[in-house]
């Protein structure tokens, strides 16, 4: 696949330029004249040249180096994920180059075209959603490109995850079955897959006929968000019997602020939270999660792009399993 990335004779050819000449213009564009610098950046910006920044001694070949773009070092779901991924790129002795874009698209496509520029073997995302020059630059890098953490019917290349839909509508049927009725779901970022989540917990709450309400914040999941949000549910859904919290740290959160206001739960609020996170086992009472499969995620994600090198055939789409814990606090 390397061989496909686009040379400088390439350029050479489509800017009727000599080889020498893209070559002074790439490492400095003032040593050449301003007609031919326009003419040479105008190609560059129509093929979505991306510049090779790693040792000329790997061109043409393996560099043994996969990047990986996360949306956030702040959240802790991620760290599982690139521990499973680390658990096979290690043996396999392949290097990782990890970046985060703080959920934003436009610094997401900055990352992902600087990744692209160090020879990288193939690209990990955790998200399914980008710009559209992103998806024109990962046309243009010719390498395996893979989607991590929701199942969807679209999907760039290759994807491994589970069915957050499904995981948040299971949660939700267990409060249900234990006599919760006023069910709020609280989101965080509002990502892609938070929204899935809320249409599974919609989902339940429709067929079970009962009314869904959310709250979306906007803000990375964490304890104080948790807390912050049980205070605004408390005001605007005095009936509130259940919260449904995206992430196990915000679950924590509001589990704490019960416990400071002698809130028995789960007899008059029950809580879950999603994910399985270790902060949710840090409480005298256990939190109700979705355990969800990261670790796992991360090394059949590895070994599918490490036989796509290969040259194996590979399915393009795995769903894992994951399962429901009850926990104490439903």
């Amino acid at each position: 696949m390397k061989d496909k990335r686009i040379s400088l004779q390439d350029i050479a050819d489509l800017t009727g330029v000599t080889k020498m000449t893209i070559s002074r213009y790439l490492k400095n564009p003032e040593q050449i004249s301003e007609k031919n610098r326009e003419k040479i950046a105008k190609v560059l910006k129509e093929i979505n040249y991306i510049p090779n920044l790693a040792p000329q001694i790997m061109l043409g070949s393996r560099s043994r180096c996969i990047g990986i773009a996360i949306p956030s070092f702040k959240n802790q779901i991620f760290l599982e994920v690139l521990a499973g991924i680390e658990s096979v790129a290690s043996t396999h002795h392949y290097q990782t180059i990890i970046t985060n874009y703080n959920y934003d698209k436009q610094i997401e496509e900055e990352k992902i075209v600087n990744l692209l520029s160090y020879n990288i073997d193939a690209l990990v995302l955790m998200e399914k959603q980008h710009t559209t020059t992103t998806l024109e630059y990962l046309k243009t890098a010719k390498i395996p490109v893979i989607e991590l953490m929701d199942i969807t019917n679209t999907f760039f290349d290759i994807q491994v995850g589970f069915d957050n839909q499904k995981a948040a509508y299971d949660m939700t049927m267990q409060m249900i079955a234990s006599g919760k009725k006023n069910i709020i779901y609280f989101n965080s970022i509002a990502s892609v897959r938070d929204s899935q989540r809320y249409h599974g917990y919609e989902q339940a709450m429709k067929q079970s006929g009962l009314v869904p309400h959310q709250i979306i914040p906007n803000s990375i999941s964490s304890i104080d968000l948790g807390k912050h949000l049980f205070h605004k549910a408390i005001q605007e859904y005095p009936n509130m019997d259940g919260v449904f919290c995206t992430n196990d740290d915000m679950a924590i959160g509001v589990l704490l602020e019960c416990q400071n206001y002698s809130i028995p739960v789960p007899e008059q609020i029950a809580i879950s939270g999603f994910h399985g996170l270790e902060v949710g086992r840090a409480n005298k009472q256990n939190i109700a999660t979705v355990i969800t499969p990261r670790f796992e995620i991360g090394k059949v994600a590895i070994e599918l792009l490490l036989k796509r090198l290969d040259g194996e055939i590979i399915s393009n789409s795995i769903c894992l399993p994951y399962h429901i814990e009850k926990g104490q606090t439903i």
